[in-house]
């Protein structure tokens, strides 16, 4: 089988009709973070939007851009960025496409700030005209429905970014889906969709990396998880806030926590209703013969239920392991342990107003 991977076109130019290159391949890391926080790149823009879930979100994009990185390389990145290699060589397998690598980082030439960092260019045959960029994604077997019959929303406005800091007219995006399904798509250039990221953008990078203005809360869980770690906090220390905005924000929680609640137990009903409807069985179908939902024994092993009714068994397969002894670390170490305890937020009770005399 011939490789289709050819090497970075001679001239070292970065061959997008709308970019200049601003820093190649092989630049240290300190150059990389440096140049990363003076714009907006493919991977901070689904973060902008709210698109990026548990990775990403307009905060973190704000707190890594003015130099409190908050950047982790995890699990999931490095092995994505291993792998790469092997998605972007199927996607030219499959597709019939050459590619070839990158020289480094692009620079739009109108909007300085919006910048790119491709996984890998489609090319010509002679490998000298790039014709596309590739973005090359790992994911999860539970997205494959995702992927049949388009782009997801993150990866699709990744490459349509692309499109915009470099001009070129398609784009490509190949997915590695439960690490043996290549699926990948055709984006074509849309001025409708790439108008509004441009100018969404340019709007945030304004407002919260030039003014230095923080994005307001969202509902994101990377948000979630980026808050409970951004402080290192003063024990005991107090901050202040207007008795109007702390009453506002106690009642808001406690009838949406309210609200959940009831939702949790409208969602419980139902699910019993369908727990009865198997009863016995594994497997649901509706009377087309479609599978509607199961009801398998294959969630979470009960150790406290197991020991109390096999004692036999759980003495057998018991076996002592190490285990770190939080309360001496408790004590002999309070601050570090304190360090790495989660942050807790626990809203106190709204106070009723109080019953006026004779009333």
């Amino acid at each position: 089988m011939r490789d289709r991977q050819t090497e970075t076109p001679a001239s070292g130019r970065p061959d997008a009709p709308a970019a200049r290159l601003i820093l190649p391949n092989g630049a240290s890391r300190e150059d990389w973070e440096k140049e990363r926080r003076l714009g907006i790149g493919g991977s901070d823009v689904a973060g902008i939007l709210g698109l990026a879930g548990k990775y990403n979100s307009p905060r973190r994009v704000f707190e890594e851009k003015h130099g409190r990185s908050t950047f982790t390389d995890s699990e999931p990145a490095e092995i994505g960025r291993e792998i790469e290699d092997f998605i972007a060589m199927m996607f030219s397998k499959r597709s019939g496409h050459q590619i070839a690598m990158p020289p480094g980082t692009l620079q739009n030439i109108e909007r300085p700030w919006m910048r790119a960092n491709v996984d890998r260019y489609v090319v010509d045959e002679s490998g000298a005209v790039v014709l596309a960029p590739l973005e090359c994604k790992n994911r999860s077997e539970y997205q494959i429905d995702d992927w049949e019959d388009g782009v997801p929303d993150a990866p699709a406005i990744q490459c349509y970014w692309y499109m915009a800091v470099g001009g070129w007219d398609h784009g490509y995006v190949a997915a590695l889906v439960g690490g043996n399904k290549l699926r990948w798509h055709r984006l074509e250039r849309d001025e409708d969709i790439i108008g509004e990221l441009v100018e969404h953008c340019e709007g945030w990078y304004q407002r919260h990396i030039v003014e230095g203005f923080p994005p307001p809360a969202d509902a994101l869980e990377d948000t979630t998880n980026l808050l409970a770690r951004l402080w290192e906090v003063t024990p005991e220390s107090v901050a202040e806030v207007d008795a109007d905005t702390a009453k506002k924000l106690l009642d808001d929680h406690a009838r949406l926590a309210a609200r959940a609640k009831a939702a949790q137990d409208e969602v419980r009903l139902v699910e019993n209703e369908m727990r009865l409807i198997a009863g016995e069985n594994e497997i649901v179908k509706d009377s087309d013969g479609k599978v509607v939902w199961t009801n398998k024994q294959n969630s979470v092993f009960a150790p406290k239920r197991f020991r109390e009714e096999r004692p036999d068994l759980a003495a057998r397969f018991t076996h002592q392991v190490d285990a770190l002894d939080m309360d001496r670390l408790k004590t002999e170490e309070p601050d570090v342990y304190r360090k790495f305890r989660a942050r807790q937020l626990r809203p106190t009770k709204p106070t009723k107003p109080k019953a006026k005399k004779g009333a």
